[in-house]
């Protein structure tokens, strides 16, 4: 039978991609876990054309894999948290220069009063939304939506890893604290000093993460999570 077509479908695909998101990257639903279409359908109260909908729009995304009639929740892999990086380290200092170069007071005023509104509380939800709207903000800044999409795409990869960046409420300060920093630089118009704090910020955050991991892995395993990747690169900043 043909599914309806009508408002309620949509807003119904629309609630349940955000409510099996949040479980992904909460890590509420496990790297590495198998979903089926049924037991989302029971969970949720869905019907089965809005949970197809919603899997393949998270499919899109990277954060499930798509096997035979079943579904797997995407393991976290260390290779790729480390291409990311490289290609963030490329990416966002270059479109901080744009920012530079191409945004004018009012644009930056309302990256500052983005980033003031999203300063470091108990909410580790605050900490990701911080990090996501602070680099989003600023590489719109520079007007290329190539650039803005190529680092939003990035970030989606990396949403669910960046719970573990924002732990503590010491890693939520000491992001705001490099955020703040360069845009600081930004606003006073120096693009080498904004370009050099960012690729910093990024790079050590990567560092920061893939070391923590590497040192749960056996922990993180033992509760569930799927851990693949082996990466021995290095920071490009070292």
């Amino acid at each position: 039978m043909i599914e309806p077509t009508d408002a309620a479908p949509v807003s119904q695909t629309a609630q349940l991609y955000d409510n099996l998101r949040a479980a992904i990257l909460t890590l509420e639903i496990a790297p590495g876990e198998r979903i089926s279409e049924r037991g989302l359908e029971a969970r949720f109260h869905a019907s089965r054309t809005p949970v197809r909908a919603a899997l393949s729009r998270l499919e899109r995304e990277g954060l499930i894999l798509h096997e035979g009639r079943s579904w797997t929740v995407t393991p976290i892999d260390l290779d790729e948290i480390a291409s990311l990086a490289e290609l963030r380290g490329v990416l966002e200092p270059a479109a901080v220069r744009f920012a530079v170069e191409r945004a004018d007071a009012a644009a930056l005023a309302e990256v500052r009063s983005h980033l003031d509104a999203l300063r470091p509380t108990p909410d580790q939800q605050a900490g990701i939304r911080m990090g996501s709207t602070f680099h989003l903000d600023l590489a719109a800044l520079g007007g290329n939506r190539f650039v803005t999409d190529a680092i939003g795409d990035a970030l989606t990869r990396l949403e669910r890893t960046r719970w573990i960046e924002v732990r503590t409420p010491e890693a939520r300060d000491a992001a705001w604290d490099e955020h703040s920093a360069v845009l600081d630089a930004v606003q006073a118009g120096d693009a080498d000093r904004a370009a050099e704090l960012l690729a910093a910020h990024v790079a050590g955050t990567n560092d920061r993460l893939i070391a923590w991991i590497a040192q749960e892995r056996r922990r993180l395993r033992g509760a569930g999570m799927a851990i693949i990747g082996a990466t021995d690169r290095t920071s490009t900043t070292h």
